[in-house]
């Protein structure tokens, strides 16, 4: 009778790991590919990449149970993931599309011409945030997109939360430097 009930166990025990898992993926899927998107800049990388980090998680399953904050663990994956692609490929391209991720903006309610207005300062912003020097960047990516804390920045890029919170000042400055400067060219 034990060896039916341990295997009643395991099954169970199995069922309730790939409920888990399952639950991870509907739940943070959608943040980890904008995570994956927003330094990669091309969808099917930023897909294989949660793919990538979704394989890590399952080949470490059994400390899914130790993970105090699932969300900033997966990002820090997912995270980890992209930057081993971008250092495998060794080539970042000058300009990145930013067309695409302009177009999935919403724009429910707008005209037609409030629409087409929004895509291009959307566009710009965008653009501008591309502009930023990679550190900063990355802060301002994590936190203004991905609304994550100083100290999750900090779990994530695996530096000082001091460090984080200076870049994120940097970064706001050289956004607002550069926003005030398309505008005066107006």
């Amino acid at each position: 009778m034990e060896i039916a009930d341990k295997a009643a166990y395991d099954e169970a025990c199995q069922y309730a790991e790939e409920g888990a898992l399952a639950g991870l993926v509907s739940q943070y899927a959608g943040t980890l590919y904008r995570v994956a998107y927003s330094v990669l800049r091309n969808s099917a990388d930023a897909e294989d990449a949660v793919q990538e980090a979704f394989l890590r998680v399952l080949r470490h399953r059994e400390t899914l149970h130790e993970v105090r904050d699932q969300r900033v663990w997966l990002i820090r994956i997912v995270w980890n993931v992209v930057l081993d692609r971008k250092r495998r490929a060794k080539t970042r391209p000058e300009t990145d599309d930013v067309a695409e991720l302009a177009r999935v903006l919403p724009a429910a309610g707008l005209s037609a011409e409030e629409r087409a207005a929004a895509a291009q300062h959307h566009a710009h912003v965008l653009g501008c945030v591309e502009q930023l020097p990679a550190k900063e960047r990355q802060v301002l990516l994590l936190s203004a997109f991905e609304e994550l804390t100083s100290v999750e920045i900090a779990s994530v890029l695996g530096v000082t939360e001091s460090s984080v919170r200076s870049r994120l000042f940097r970064a706001r400055n050289l956004m607002a430097g550069l926003l005030n400067h398309a505008r005066s060219l107006r």
